[in-house]
């Protein structure tokens, strides 16, 4: 009995320790690019953003260039993720129409267009952005 305890500790241990891993480092606004996939005549990218900023954003849109393979300026546009919650990862996933996502080689985000909530400050979102990207293609800003 006393292994199954301590087995059973060591499960709720790392899932513990999973779950920080999934939070946002105090102060940061984190945007990773998780997945690319082609999806009806668009490019469709799947963003998980996840805030450690200390309060609630209510209204978040980030304002992107993408850029092709040859390093091309696509398009400018902006992504909007509406509410992010502090301390519980959003998913948004924006289809980018015309677009292949063989062709995509970088996504820029320029800046941050909107960043809005109580105790949010602006220059807050943009100052505590950290970016970064599970596919091939790469993120900065």
């Amino acid at each position: 009995m006393k292994h199954a305890t301590a087995s059973l500790a060591a499960l709720l241990l790392s899932a513990g320790t999973l779950a920080a891993q999934e939070d946002a480092p105090d102060g940061t606004l984190s945007i990773e690019l998780n997945t690319v996939i082609e999806a009806e005549g668009a490019c469709r990218l799947t963003i998980m953003a996840r805030n450690g900023l200390g309060a609630d954003i209510s209204a978040l849109v980030l304002e992107t260039v993408l850029l092709t393979r040859e390093g091309i300026v696509e398009r400018l546009t902006l992504f909007d993720f509406q509410a992010v919650p502090g301390g519980r990862p959003r998913v948004r996933q924006f289809d980018v129409a015309g677009l292949a996502c063989a062709d995509l080689g970088q996504v820029l985000v320029n800046g941050v267009e909107t960043c809005a909530g109580d105790g949010i400050a602006a220059e807050g979102c943009e100052a505590g952005l950290t970016l970064s990207t599970r596919t091939d293609v790469e993120v900065t800003g």
